[in-house]
């Protein structure tokens, strides 16, 4: 991926969604979250999520309002409330998530320690809700990496569709003792 001078760089923090057109660059950083990134190729329009989880737990419960009211409380760290959002973006535009190409990232497991329990894992949860998700709201998913150990950067290029991917996977070994001095005392160059 080159720099481009031309591009406006828009930087999502979890929770967070973007959706336009124009010379604009949004990228983000996972690790168990999950973005979704869609691209409409005729009108070169497109956006993405960053979500945290798929819905909200049961106590956080309160439906938002009608989408757009004043009293409308949807929230980007929610999956499905996210992806409605960019649902209204969509229809928004008189284009309809069939015109869209979808791709999903992340759910990455950030803690080896965490599978021995044998619990959910919240990256599942997370990669299977924007599976679910896409598909019940008509996206169709033309691309996914999704899963296994580690983190990602995504960065969608709004003018031509492009994403761009970079998996940094988990360490299988321990850092030898030169590296955790290093670490310990931070970068001193």
């Amino acid at each position: 991926m080159k720099r481009n001078a031309h591009l406006h760089e828009v930087l999502l923090q979890p929770g967070q969604w973007w959706f336009g057109g124009g010379a604009t660059r949004v990228r983000t950083v996972l690790g168990s979250c999950v973005a979704v990134t869609l691209w409409h190729p005729r009108r070169q329009i497109g956006g993405m999520c960053h979500y945290l989880l798929p819905r909200r737990g049961s106590a956080d419960r309160a439906a938002p309002e009608a989408p757009g009211s004043a009293g409308d409380t949807s929230d980007g760290r929610y999956g499905d409330e996210v992806l409605m959002q960019m649902v209204r973006a969509v229809a928004s535009t008189g284009s309809t998530p069939v015109e869209y190409e979808a791709k999903l990232f992340g759910g990455g497991r950030m803690f080896r320690s965490l599978d021995a329990r044998g619990t959910a894992q919240v990256p599942d949860r997370n990669v299977q809700a924007g599976r679910d998700l896409l598909l019940q709201h008509g996206f169709a998913c033309k691309a996914e990496h999704v899963g296994g150990y580690g983190h990602r950067e995504v960065v969608l290029d709004v003018p031509d569709g492009q994403v761009w991917l970079r998996h940094t996977p988990l360490r299988t070994t321990p850092p030898g003792p030169d590296e955790r001095l290093i670490s310990a005392l931070g970068d001193l160059t």
